[in-house]
């Protein structure tokens, strides 16, 4: 599975639509919508923050789920050098946020979201759309007919 989310990654960190680091933004996007993040938003908030350029906002089920996204977004950035400054966790919370430099990213457990309300606060902020094809989607898994065992 991580070579399918390596090489999706590729692509988007290396698409010419994406400059860094809006290519980071929209990768981390991908990947919260392939472990099942909802309602995922990017913002662009270089022009009312000097602290970054994008957050990457998304909802996850459970703490479990949540822990998943921000794993598997640490361990592909590590491929582009793209060190994380800082990680800030609570399950009380509900909140994990990765502070990757120019991007953000704020992974809520649902109620939380709506208690810290960071689209609200940040609401100037310009929304970047995301591509509907970042949301999940399945990866085709050969089935045992197509399978050569011996």
């Amino acid at each position: 599975m991580s070579d399918y989310i390596d090489k999706e990654v590729k692509k988007i960190m290396e698409a010419d639509g994406y400059p860094y680091p809006l290519n980071a933004a929209m990768a981390t996007s991908w990947i919260m919508g392939n472990f099942k993040g909802i309602n995922l938003k990017v913002l662009d908030v270089s022009e009312k923050s000097s602290l970054s350029d994008y957050f990457v906002i998304t909802s996850a089920v459970n703490i479990i789920q949540a822990t998943s996204i921000t794993s598997e977004i640490k361990r592909c950035f590590k491929n582009y050098d793209i060190k994380l400054i800082s990680e800030e966790a609570s399950e009380a919370s509900g909140w994990i946020l990765l502070d990757l430099g120019e991007v953000i990213v704020h992974v809520f457990l649902e109620g939380s979201r709506e208690l810290y309300d960071i689209e609200g606060l940040w609401h100037e902020a310009k929304s970047i759309d995301i591509p509907q094809e970042y949301y999940f989607s399945s990866v085709e898994i050969p089935v045992a007919e197509d399978l050569d065992y011996f």
